[in-house]
């Protein structure tokens, strides 16, 4: 069992769960991120979770899926409407019904593949266990939208380890796409997990470092949260620009949102 598959389905579940006894007029409802309703996001995470069940498959339908999506990129247009397009006539239950049923074989088909095993996407080709991660990292980190705008305040699993990983390995992806110079060396990371755990990655001699609770960290490698508007301890210079820039997504430089925009809970 992959453990990281079951992750991103509990994450997904949880989600779902907030969602489903919601109106289909309340699935219109905006949040704080671009102004996205809940049901675009739902679209979002769908779409994603359809095309990296395509790419595990690898036939014909990821091969039409991946010169459709590369010919829109091409375009210059946003991926938004691509997904809109897709998916074009579909009301907000059958969105949501859409994107259980996308998670569910999500992780039918991913739960016992091999960890290691490359597979294509959009961007360079990934491992499994890369696929399945990122997978849980934009649930949710875009599912924070949606916990926001309910005020519903979050409980946290030791799952978003997986959250954390992603945002350390990408510390050189964040310089790179800010066409910044990338430093030497990644800052020491001393986080709390949920459970109370003490999580350490990179150099401990490091005279940059970043402490906390590891759910901040979170928000800031995923830009739901301004660095500002968590309580990480930030010490060096190469420490605090990280958590200015940090991006642990793919796609063109983004900038988190404005220090007290997102400061809900």
């Amino acid at each position: 069992m992959l453990d990281q598959a079951k992750d991103f389905y509990d994450e997904s579940k949880d989600l779902y769960k907030i969602l489903v006894h919601l109106a289909s007029s309340d699935l219109n409802t905006e949040t704080l991120f671009k102004n996205w309703t809940f049901k675009d996001i739902i679209r979002h995470l769908y779409v994603w979770n359809y095309a990296a069940n395509l790419s595990l498959l690898d036939d014909d339908s990821w091969k039409n899926f991946s010169t459709k999506i590369n010919e829109h990129i091409n375009t210059g247009k946003e991926l938004k409407k691509f997904e809109i397009n897709l998916l074009e006539g579909i009301e907000e239950k059958a969105l949501l019904k859409l994107w259980k049923n996308s998670y569910e074989l999500l992780y039918e088909n991913f739960k016992n593949e091999n960890p290691k095993r490359r597979i294509k996407w959009v961007g360079p080709d990934m491992s499994v266990i890369s696929s399945i991660s990122a997978r849980h990292m934009e649930t949710w980190a875009h599912g924070q939208a949606i916990y926001d705008a309910l005020k519903i305040k979050r409980i946290n699993k030791d799952s978003i380890i997986n959250i954390v990983i992603i945002g350390n390995n990408t510390f050189k992806w964040s310089y790179l796409v800010n066409n910044n110079k990338v430093p030497i060396e990644t800052p020491f990371l001393k986080l709390v997990s949920p459970s109370g755990k003490i999580w350490e990655f990179n150099n401990r001699k490091n005279s940059n470092k970043i402490e906390g609770l590891a759910e901040d960290f979170c928000k800031v490698v995923t830009q739901v949260r301004n660095i500002k508007d968590v309580n990480l301890k930030l010490e060096g210079d190469i420490a605090k620009e990280w958590m200015a820039i940090a991006q642990c997504f793919a796609g063109k430089a983004n900038r988190p949102p404005a220090p007290g925009v997102r400061k809900i809970l």
